[in-house]
């Protein structure tokens, strides 16, 4: 063997050696940390766009203790299943996702993004509850009530399919849900409507937050052009008329706003 060849042969040991050592040390430290004991838990919840929260610390961190059957500080590093805690934290209604992570100081870390409700449904079968941008249901909290678009009236219960299309039957939470999406889409309607109410007859009814006169809008029809003519006329027509003027200001009637006088 060439003096070459001894140099190239120690080099490659020296490699294997620093290499074992190496992952000696990274085993070393997995175990340790593994054998470490939750320091802490901390919980930081993302508040919604008003600011609000509609679920609290403490009530992720009893979430958390049910999933593991005790409190997790104290517990071997080993035994927290992040993954795990994320999936149960996301089966909170007021949950849309929910990340968790163990920091170099053995404490666990929990970020809470919330559901923001939409729209308030309050129908005639006594529900209460909201739905967010999906249409997915969420109850009351015990907290904080979300100043929202609310929906009354005579809407049918909530299921969870209600926004799939059924061409054999018309779906009034479907479509007071739809109506809410194009209303809160637009910044002049957002903010300017308050309620919608369904008839028995299946004939909606907006109410304002300013003034008290109702706005017939009808079935759920030419839905677009009715809320062009509408704001056509608060735009045009209301500054010189006034918004006590009218009782009652009617869409029904195909490109036509019918008002009705005090």
């Amino acid at each position: 063997m060439t003096k070459q060849d001894i140099n190239i042969t120690l080099k490659r040991a020296s490699w294997l050696i620093a290499l074992f050592f190496s992952i000696a040390i990274i085993l070393s430290a997995v175990q340790r940390r593994d054998s470490s004991l939750v320091e802490d838990v901390l919980v930081d919840i993302q508040p919604l766009a008003s600011g609000n929260a509609l679920l609290t610390e403490a009530e992720v961190e009893r979430t958390i203790e049910r999933t593991f059957g005790m409190p997790i500080e104290g517990l071997p590093l080993s035994e927290i299943d992040v993954e795990r805690m994320e999936r149960v934290l996301e089966e909170d209604a007021f949950v849309v996702n929910a990340d968790a992570y163990v920091d170099s100081r053995s404490r666990v870390h929990v970020r809470i993004a919330q559901r923001e409700p939409v729209l308030r449904v309050m129908d005639n079968n006594g529900g209460n509850y909201y739905l967010d941008a999906d249409g997915k249901k969420m109850p009351l909290s015990k907290h904080f009530a979300a100043r929202v678009l609310v929906a009354t009236g005579n809407l049918p219960p909530h299921d969870p399919l209600f926004l799939k299309p059924d061409s054999n039957r018309k779906n009034r939470l479907r479509e007071v849900f739809e109506l809410s999406k194009r209303i809160l889409e637009d910044e002049f309607f957002k903010a300017m409507m308050e309620q919608i109410y369904v008839s028995n007859t299946g004939e909606f009814t907006l109410i304002p937050k300013v003034g008290d006169q109702k706005i017939l809008f009808g079935n759920y029809n030419q839905v677009n052009e009715k809320l062009e003519n509408l704001k056509i006329f608060y735009q045009e027509g209301m500054p010189y008329e006034g918004w006590q003027k009218y009782r009652t200001i009617n869409l029904k009637y195909k490109g036509q706003v019918v008002c009705e006088r005090r």
